[in-house]
């Protein structure tokens, strides 16, 4: 994918806040931004759906929110309730945490029955899933991808932002190898210039976060 100027990157990011000190003003000064811009969506903390739901429902970009977040350690009853919740309140699309732990133990079962339990919940909702590539190896970053597909996500994500490492170019080229076109693949984590937005693109991601 060949972008050469910064506004082009415009469509594929989701403009992030998910820091624990937000306010509703923040939230505010945000979705403006995604308008002024023309982001695709903007992702937010699940107690600041309803106020970005409100703030854009005449407006271009959608409202994702996070499930799971930021370990994806918590349970899957938890995960579904909570996106099941999210989309009510307003939510276009759900980031969930892959329970990354299992994942690394080769509980390959626990990961696709938590895979599954969102994407059902979310009916329809497109469903990205956050493996952490920066805690996995090659090896397991197919594996996840591979779990992906067969739950029916509808895209694989590097990164939380909040955990170690952050999205790098290797992992997106990888992940977008492995899921093909069946799949979306969203960087995030480390994104901080328009040439990392532009690597990213190049190495496969068809959907950014940044804040």
């Amino acid at each position: 994918m060949e972008i050469k100027r910064p506004l082009e990157t415009a469509q594929f990011i989701d403009h992030t806040l998910l820091k624990a000190d937000a306010t509703a003003a923040d939230v505010d000064k945000l979705c403006a931004e995604a308008v002024r811009f023309g982001f695709k969506t903007v992702c937010v903390n699940p107690v600041h759906v309803k106020l970005a739901a409100w703030l854009l429902k005449r407006e271009e970009p959608g409202v994702c929110s996070v499930v799971g977040f930021p370990t994806g350690a918590t349970l899957t009853e938890c995960k579904v309730r909570e996106t099941e919740a999210v989309i009510k309140l307003g939510a276009t699309e759900v980031d969930m945490v892959m329970s990354v732990g299992c994942l690394k133990a080769s509980d390959h079962k626990a990961v696709l029955k938590d895979l599954k339990a969102v994407v059902a919940a979310a009916g329809g909702v497109p469903v990205k899933v956050i493996i952490e590539s920066g805690l996995l190896s090659d090896s397991e970053i197919v594996r996840a991808c591979e779990l992906c597909m067969e739950a029916g996500a509808a895209f694989v994500k590097t990164c939380t932002g909040f955990g170690t490492g952050s999205a790098s170019t290797s992992a997106v080229r990888l992940m977008r190898n492995t899921v093909g076109n069946a799949l979306g693949v969203k960087a995030s984590g480390g994104i901080k210039n328009f040439n990392d937005a532009r690597a990213m693109l190049e190495a496969g991601a068809n959907r950014l976060g940044t804040s």
